[in-house]
């Protein structure tokens, strides 16, 4: 992620903020001093050197905020399941998708580390959670109604979509845990999992 700032200069002297990236970076830094709930909206503003109505053109609260791109990631898990070849196992097609949008650039793995602690261990953000989850959890679901010939409203695709959720947030939090765990490693051998059977 790159920043762009803007040269106009506020009262304080810094220069204003005019990236997501760049008040993602502020709203963390925030988060860590002050903690989550403690932060305002009008706090990450004001160390942006940018207005509220400004900050609400990049996100619409302080958790899309947390969030990040969210919808984009979606557009991206979307086009990862359609690259599967017909011929490979749900399960083993999931797995190569999903390994595959959880793998990051190692100068990345610290700030995603921190945004996913905020995601699965905030009180407040597990209402939005679910249903950025439910929204994750769909692609999987039509996923899979696609490969079996069922409607997306069907018992095994939304099973398959469930069940694909809570094997990633399972990996996702021994990755937390686990401060030397490979985020990748994990979610393979989780997958890896499903595909034996228990």
């Amino acid at each position: 992620m790159t920043s762009v700032v803007d040269d106009a200069r506020v009262g304080s002297g810094r220069p204003r903020s005019t990236s997501r990236a760049d008040l993602e970076r502020i709203g963390f830094e925030l988060f860590e001093r002050k903690g989550f709930e403690a932060t305002t909206v009008d706090d990450i503003a004001a160390a942006a050197g940018i207005g509220r109505r400004t900050f609400f053109r990049y996100f619409a609260s302080k958790n899309d905020l947390v969030w990040g791109d969210f919808e984009g990631q979606l557009v991206h898990l979307r086009e990862l399941l359609a690259a599967v070849p017909d011929d490979v196992p749900i399960v083993d097609g999931l797995r190569t998708a999903i390994v595959e949008f959880n793998s990051f650039d190692r100068a990345v793995v610290p700030w995603h580390r921190r945004r996913m602690e905020l995601i699965l261990r905030v009180p407040a953000l597990q209402a939005d959670s679910a249903l950025r989850y439910h929204a994750w959890r769909l692609i999987i679901t039509e996923f899979a109604a696609e490969r079996t010939g069922l409607a997306s409203n069907d018992l095994e695709p939304r099973l398959i979509g469930s069940v694909a959720l809570a094997a990633s947030v399972a990996a996702y939090e021994l990755w937390l845990e686990d401060g030397e765990a490979e985020l990748s490693e994990l979610m393979d051998a989780t997958f890896r999992r499903l595909a034996a059977g228990f």
